[in-house]
Formats: C-alpha cells, sequence, structure tokens
C-alpha cells in the first residue's frame, strides 16, 4: 500500500472509531461521522471535549410511557 492509501484507511477508521465514541456520549454516530470524514482528529478532539448529551424526553410514540386516561361521558 502507498502513502495516500494508508492515509485514507487510517482516516476513514477514525471516523468510525468517533462515531462509536459519540454515540457512547448519547450523540448522532452518523452526524460525527460525517463530521469526522472532514475534520477527522479535530472531530475526536470535540468529542471527547463535549461532555455527553442530555438523554431526550420520552416520544409520545413511546407505547412505555403510561398515558393519562380520559374521563368517559
Amino acid at each position: 500500500m502507498n502513502a495516500s492509501t494508508q492515509f485514507v484507511v487510517g482516516w476513514g477508521t477514525l471516523s468510525l472509531i468517533n462515531a462509536g465514541l459519540a454515540q457512547s456520549k448519547n450523540r448522532s454516530g452518523l452526524l460525527w461521522w460525517v463530521i469526522s470524514l472532514f475534520l477527522g482528529p479535530v472531530a475526536t478532539f470535540l468529542i471527547v471535549v463535549l461532555g455527553p448529551a442530555k438523554k431526550a424526553e420520552r416520544s409520545l410514540l413511546d407505547p412505555t410511557v403510561p398515558r393519562a386516561q380520559c374521563p368517559r361521558t
């Protein structure tokens, strides 16, 4: 393998690692994968420095959320 191929493989591997790291911090893996393709090690630094994202409130479509019953008339 020549140097440019090794560079591309390394950059791609780093972007996949960043996606997994972002998901472990409750962030979008896909979004951070794309960001990592452009920023590389800078994106790694940002993921590490930014703390975990707050968990989103449960969706109204989530069946595990208890629902209030409407009074019957």
